[in-house]
């Protein structure tokens, strides 16, 4: 839920707004006026229909309320979506400012797309291991405010309604298991041990009361005591009630019911769903066989960088290497609290080289802290974003169970991804954009979000970081992850592979740490096509880079290049790319111009 909120925010729509002019009729102002009441309007929806989101960006309106799952809800936002796509289209954006037409463009385009997608149905499949009410939920606490009475009050009042939550989304599966839309019986069974796990623990000890552990000093007594009861009793007689009920629908109904193959051609209209899955995620043409040949060519060139690497260590190959990374203790971690601080020196370094790299700096703080003991098993290192108004910070959320299994050598390239240069600045710059309406700012095409965040992890590289040489074979490792994903995610979906055929592709191409080759691996089969726009994203980026650098040569600024990356907020691919090309246009325009060219398309 919470984790899908902000790449789906920007496909919910608005209530019924009031007739907009004919764009004949209209003058250029009151079109543009037009466009711009209509976002608002969209926007406030989006922000009375997703709570836990509106929280999490800092309004605090409806910090009382959890998310309808309802089959009514979802049947009335799909009717209104067609009403406020005729809305949109009808607004003719002639003479408007780019940015604003372009506003036009995207919103059109996200509401074809979750029109279009409707028909296959995937509210009816609304938990696995990796997302959903029963893991999202608790995630949610750390994004939570508790900073006055009314915020745990709110927050109680929350609480009351899981159970509500947790049987809409039942329904929601009991429909899928009747259309034969069902997720995958391994995958299940992980979420039944997820929901057992939460909803057997004794109130005080649940991750639903965290925000017991440190009041306000503001706090009265009697306000402390109050809240602490009214928390621990939500969680007695209506959290872990509803978390042993649902449990009990996935373990002893769903779960033995669940699809056999990991592949989602297994399920009707499987290659449909998976072509439209590849789209949405990459937002580009690219076809299945397509990316699975670009994986195989990504992992080869990547295993010719690492063998570099490896000859300088005094390694013939890179089994020998991986061999010799894994028996050593010293690259495993050594506790938990050291994992946390290897990713707090990396930000903290990189932070100080920002400067030579961007001209618009993020105002948003960041902060590196632990996934929470109970989704360990199932979570990756993530980013949570700060708040717009930066009334909370960014989180760098990190993995540091089985601590003795994991290997550091990726650590320093996971904190550049998903703290600085990548997600946190890439989301706070975006947030922080004044001129852009907030769909755009809290915009989350998963190609650019997470190629850019891919692109970052370079960055350290070119300003002098990864001095340790296995640290440096851990950025390739992290690399190769990626490459590889563009194999294993289409070998599952397209190619029709067995999890054990992704596993050993796995162990043959990289080091990656058991626990993480099985987390991944689950990951692929719960979430089809995600794992491909990290890599799409990637290269595209430097794509235009390079072709910046060949168009402008001792003209190409890397900050401005950046600038401009990250200056409209998250776009499609072929959106980022008209992008550029002007912008180089443009530079060259300017250039030509201080020469004595009479061109100077820079003033246009």
């Amino acid at each position: 839920m919470l984790k899908l909120l902000s790449l789906i925010l920007i496909f919910t729509i608005a209530a019924p707004l009031m007739a907009l002019a004919t764009p004949d009729s209209a003058t250029l102002e009151a079109r543009r006026k037009a466009l711009n009441s209509l976002l608002a309007e969209q926007w406030e929806y989006t922000m009375q229909s997703n709570p836990e989101f509106a929280t999490i960006l800092g309004d605090k309106r409806f910090n009382d309320r959890l998310s309808d799952f309802s089959q009514a809800q979802i049947d009335r936002d799909l009717a209104t979506a067609k009403k406020f796509l005729i809305k949109f289209e009808a607004i003719d954006t002639t003479g408007f400012p780019e940015q604003e037409a372009l506003n036009k463009t995207l919103m059109v385009r996200n509401l074809r797309e979750q029109l279009d997608n409707a028909k296959f149905k995937e509210w009816e499949m609304p938990i696995n291991q990796m997302s959903g009410a029963q893991i999202d939920l608790p995630q949610l606490v750390s994004q939570l405010p508790f900073d006055t009475v009314k915020d745990y009050d709110d927050y109680i009042a929350r609480l009351k309604q899981i159970p509500r939550v947790l049987d809409e989304n039942v329904i929601q599966m009991k429909k899928g298991m009747a259309d034969g839309l069902m997720p995958p019986k391994l995958l299940l069974e992980k979420v039944a041990v997820q929901g057992q796990e939460i909803g057997s623990m004794v109130p005080e000890k649940s991750p639903f009361a965290q925000p017991l552990d440190k009041f306000p000093k503001t706090f009265s007594d009697a306000d402390q005591k109050r809240l602490r009861q009214g928390v621990l009793d939500a969680i007695r007689t209506s959290v872990n009630p509803a978390y042993m009920k649902f449990t009990a629908f996935v373990r002893d109904d769903y779960a033995p019911k669940g699809r056999t193959q990991p592949g989602i051609w297994s399920l009707p209209d499987g290659n449909a769903r998976y072509a439209a899955a590849v789209k949405r995620s990459t937002t580009t043409n690219m076809t299945p066989e397509e990316i699975h040949q670009l994986g195989l060519k990504q992992v080869a060139d990547i295993e010719t960088q690492m063998m570099v690497i490896a000859k300088k260590l005094g390694y013939n190959d890179l089994k020998s290497l991986n061999a010799a990374i894994e028996k050593d203790p010293k690259l495993h971690g050594q506790s938990r609290e050291q994992i946390l601080d290897e990713y707090r020196g990396y930000t903290a370094q990189m932070w100080k080289k920002l400067p030579t790299l961007f001209g618009r700096m993020p105002k948003a703080q960041l902060e590196v802290m632990p996934i929470e003991e109970f989704n360990e098993k199932t979570a990756a290192t993530h980013y949570n974003q700060a708040t717009p108004d930066g009334s909370r910070p960014g989180h760098v959320m990190v993995n540091t169970g089985d601590w003795t299994k994991r290997l550091l050598i990726t650590d320093e390239s996971t904190a550049y991804h998903e703290g600085v240069p990548g997600h946190h600045m890439q989301i706070s710059i975006a947030q922080e954009l004044p001129t852009l309406p907030p769909f755009r700012q809290q915009a989350g095409y998963t190609a650019y979000v997470e190629g850019w965040a891919l692109y970052s992890e370079r960055l350290g590289k070119e300003v002098g970081f990864y001095q340790n040489p296995y640290s440096d074979y851990g950025r390739l490792q992290d690399e190769m992850l990626r490459a590889i994903r563009l194999v294993v995610d289409t070998g599952f979906h397209y190619k029709h592979w067995t999890r054990q055929q992704v596993v050993d592709f796995f162990h043959e191409h990289s080091n990656t740490d058991e626990p993480t080759v099985q987390s991944e691996t689950d990951r692929y089969i719960a979430w089809p096509a995600q794992a491909l726009a990290y890599k799409v994203g990637q290269l595209t980026i430097l794509k235009l880079r390079a072709e910046a650098q060949k168009d402008l040569g001792n003209k190409f600024d890397i900050r401005a290049f950046h600038d401009e990356v990250l200056g409209a907020g998250a776009l499609p691919m072929e959106v980022l790319q008209a992008r550029i090309h002007q912008w180089i246009n443009t530079e060259k325009g300017t250039t030509a111009a201080g020469k004595g060219s009479p061109t100077n398309s820079k003033a246009k």
